[in-house]
């Protein structure tokens, strides 16, 4: 019934230029151990506190750089790099009310994806009322990443002294710099206090071409694979995840009634 209903509905085919989703990931991250930047006077107070209270987080901007993976053909390298707005509770003394602060957290994430091959260039003109014929400079049709995220869960937030050598450096863009509204401490001495912060992270990453096809249209496009960026180290906690829960161990099944002499 359903298919006739469709055959009744779709009663053209029609040729589309449209972004095809070669590939897509979701998947879910906890980022543990985040360092905040903050700016001068904020700084100062996070060197001198007490205790600290995480009360949100926001993505302010995502950068994607898309490269071709050259062992692997029709594969690209996804390089994402998150930057979070990291809203804090900050104490200086005990039964004291606290400062709200604002800092910068950044995470940096690889993703392997299929993306196909091609090697056409691309020219295309745009017109408007104010230009008569606007010639677009050439492009290849390398796919393009997108990355759609949902602001994350604010986990925890705790002070410890700086961790100079293991720490991840972001560099941080000036639009993601101006928020703050400050210049951004990012070298601090071994001795100092800082925050970091734990959030959890939910990405869906697609990699889309442009093709022309023929396509019907049924539902959302969600994707049921986890991103993979064949490096990570495997945890005994990524094993656990793996396993299976042991329903029958739990609740073992009976025994069949039903026998046969």
């Amino acid at each position: 019934m359903a298919e006739n209903n469709l055959n009744e509905v779709c009663k053209e085919a029609v040729c589309i230029d449209a972004g095809r989703v070669y590939d897509s990931c979701c998947d879910r991250d906890c980022l543990e151990d985040l360092r905040c930047y903050f700016s001068e006077a904020n700084q100062e107070l996070v060197s001198n506190a007490v205790n600290v209270r995480l009360r949100n987080a926001e993505v302010l901007n995502v950068l994607v750089d898309v490269e071709q993976v050259n062992f692997n053909k029709g594969f690209y390298s996804c390089e994402l790099t998150f930057y979070f707005l990291i809203d804090l509770d900050v104490y200086t003394a005990g039964n004291t009310l606290p400062t709200e602060v604002r800092g910068v957290s950044c995470y940096r994430k690889r993703v392997i994806l299929y993306g196909g091959e091609g090697n056409a260039k691309i020219f295309s003109n745009i017109t408007s009322l104010n230009e008569i014929d606007t010639q677009l400079a050439g492009a290849t049709n390398l796919p393009r990443c997108v990355v759609q995220t949902v602001d994350p869960v604010p986990l925890s937030a705790v002070i410890r002294r700086v961790d100079n050598e293991n720490d991840v450096i972001c560099g941080i863009p000036e639009n993601v710099a101006e928020i703050i509204g400050d210049d951004i401490v990012i070298n601090l001495p071994d001795d100092a206090n800082t925050i970091y912060v734990t959030l959890g992270l939910f990405t869906v990453v697609q990699l889309i071409r442009n093709v022309q096809m023929l396509i019907p249209v049924y539902d959302f496009c969600v994707p049921e694979k986890h991103c993979d960026d064949n490096c990570s180290p495997v945890t005994p906690c990524d094993v656990f995840s793996r396993i299976e829960f042991p329903t029958e161990d739990f609740f073992p099944p009976s025994i069949n009634n039903n026998c046969e002499c």
